[in-house]
């Protein structure tokens, strides 16, 4: 009864409003590409970005809870609290999304369902940026549907900033972000650890995360090294095989080690960095009896890429290469590996006293074992009256299968050696209207699919997944997004996805993940501040999808905030919905999560 009261409370609380300052303009934030940094209002892609005050204020625990705000994504969790989780956007597979972490890339070549193991924890992300749409020939595989960039930063000074959080089930997180050195060279370190007893039976985790960041200013540009680990132990009941496997239990790892360099020559820009990424997967059927089956992959992705972008009377030309190599070592996989060259160039110019902006651009991509590939794109955008635009793009992406998709093998999936790589036309019309206090968009997009790929049964009685080119597909869709800063203390968001996802010609089996997508999707966001120190965060979340029906989620966030100390709390799921994400495993109900966070600085 106690926590029905609290949770009351932290509704009510959103109707009792003074005045407090406005929250920082979105306007100000440069869009962070391959040749070109782009302001926000210049982007002719379906852009959102999640800023750090949309981070502190919000009742998400983990990174993917907070892509689940974006409209048009579909995060299908297992668990919570980060656990497992797969990306999906805009009626995408969970291959089809890239993720990269300060513009390095995270995915792993073995499966897309290891993407989210990045080693930084929610509190300590500076902003996410999410493109809508494909971006194959700026970034290459895997970016079909979308790409997501988290980007964290090491700033001057010497601050240090504790954080500590208990909830139901046994939940604790401890933290640490510690921000040391000077304008010329800024350091950043990071150290989380959360647990819990799970919320049903064999959904306990154990999750540590150590990332160290910094950063050299050098004459017109800098230097940075980055180098994180995360690890992931958790009770999996019903995760993978089959909801009366009820015993599973998985153990990830993902390690990440880069070093980028920066720096403008005149007109010429140039940018480059080299990349050793390591993931590693153990999986047991059962965890109290490991020998009746086992599986462990360890795979290494290594590569460097050098991009360049002059500017001239024509515009702006930007050239890059990337090259990577990717090793897989596997019980069940084998020995695999693949060696990728990736040729980038694109052209952006202005027209019409710069109220039109044009970009072309291609890719092309050799994969040592699949063979050539093109990606062409075009984006187009015309402002008029100031703030409103009108932007349009169309683009061909490929996806390579993974390992996983090529050769796994168990009692319930079978991998295809012969699978070819998937093909789409993607195409985008939208409208943006944006003041300092709104910011409103809508947008229809079509894409059509070629070979797609999906793990199918021939009939329900089959206990078999196949990996299988299923034939074409087709996505029609609209997206509305309306954002509003009212007033000072008073800021609401809402955005509406629908989507219209068919086979073309398949009628010889059932489909796992190509029409498991959400039909329709709304989420809403009130945001309010009041009695000076206080601000109260409502996330209301309604998913209809395709084969699960729907389902109604509120999220709320109470937070009490004077000078360096921050005490929070939080409630997942207040109306305590029933529902499920993906491959019916049950989702947690209620969860009260309380936590502060503390910054000491130091002179």
């Amino acid at each position: 009864m106690n926590k029905q009261i609290l949770a009351a409370f932290l509704l009510t609380t959103s109707i009792c409003i003074n005045a407090q300052e406005k929250t920082a303009e979105i306007d100000s934030i440069e869009i962070q590409g391959k040749f070109i940094s782009t302001p926000y209002k210049n982007a002719n892609q379906n852009i959102s970005v999640i800023t750090k005050a949309d981070i502190l204020n919000s009742p998400a625990t983990s990174i993917d809870e907070i892509l689940q705000q974006i409209p048009g994504m579909d995060i299908r969790r297992r668990g919570a609290n980060g656990v497992q989780s797969d990306i999906g956007f805009r009626g995408s597979s969970f291959e089809q999304v890239l993720l990269l972490l300060n513009g390095i890339r995270m995915n792993d070549s073995q499966t897309g369902h290891n993407s989210l193991n990045v080693p930084v924890d929610l509190e300590d992300v500076e902003r996410i940026e999410v493109i809508k749409g494909p971006a194959a020939r700026r970034f290459g595989q895997n970016a079909f549907a979308g790409v997501i960039n988290i980007i964290t930063k090491a700033n001057p000074g010497k601050k240090v900033k504790l954080r500590a959080e208990g909830g139901d089930y046994e939940t604790y997180g401890f933290g640490l972000n510690a921000n040391f050195g000077n304008e010329k060279f800024s350091n950043l370190l990071q150290a989380n650890s959360n647990s819990s007893q799970g919320y049903r039976y064999n959904t306990d985790f154990e999750m540590r995360n150590v990332f160290y960041q910094n950063q050299l200013k050098i004459k017109n540009g800098n230097i940075r090294l980055q180098a994180g680990i995360s690890e992931k132990k958790f009770g999996a009941n019903g995760f993978y095989a089959s909801p009366t496997a009820t015993e599973q239990y998985e153990e990830l790892q993902a390690s990440i080690v880069s070093l980028a360099h920066q720096q403008s020559f005149g007109k010429l820009k140039l940018n480059s960095n080299v990349s050793w990424r390591r993931g590693q997967d153990m999986y047991l059927f059962n965890r109290e009896k490991p020998e009746i089956y086992r599986n462990m992959h360890i795979g290494n992705n290594v590569g460097g890429e050098l991009n360049s972008s002059y500017a001239s009377n024509l515009g702006t030309t930007g050239l890059g290469v990337e090259l990577r190599k990717e090793f897989l070592a596997s019980n069940n996989l084998g020995h695999r590996e693949r060696f990728v060259t990736q040729v980038f160039f694109e052209h952006h110019l202005s027209l019409l006293d710069k109220k039109m902006n044009i970009t072309p651009g291609i890719s092309w991509a050799n994969y040592s074992n699949e063979g050539n590939f093109f990606y062409p794109g075009l984006d187009v955008g015309y402002t008029f009256y100031e703030n409103n635009k009108i932007y349009g793009n169309i683009s061909k992406v490929h996806r390579v299968p993974t390992f996983t998709d090529l050769y796994y093998t168990s009692k319930t999936e079978r991998g295809n050696e012969n699978l070819l790589p998937e093909s789409a036309v993607y195409a985008e019309l939208g409208y943006q209207y944006q003041t300092k206090n709104i910011l409103a968009k809508a947008s229809g997009f079509y894409r059509s699919s070629s070979d797609a790929i999906d793990w199918i049964k021939y009939s329900l009685q089959d206990t078999v997944w196949n990996a299988q080119n299923i034939g074409d597909t087709e996505i029609k869709g609209i997206e509305l997004e309306l954002g509003h800063q009212v007033f000072n203390w008073l800021k609401y968001t809402v955005g509406y996805t629908y989507l219209d996802n068919r086979f073309k010609e398949f009628d010889n089996g059932y489909s796992r993940y190509v029409l498991d997508n959400l039909k329709h999707q709304l989420v809403t966001k009130l945001q309010t501040k009041f009695l000076k120190n206080f601000t109260n965060e409502l996330v209301y979340r309604y998913n209809e999808r395709v084969n699960l029906g729907s389902y109604n989620l509120l999220d709320a966030k109470l937070n009490y905030t004077r000078n360096d100390l921050s005490v929070y709390i939080l409630v997942n799921n207040v109306t305590n919905s029933e529902y499920t994400e993906t491959f019916g495993v049950p989702m947690p109900q209620r969860w009260f999560h309380v936590g502060f966070t503390y910054n000491i600085n130091i002179k």
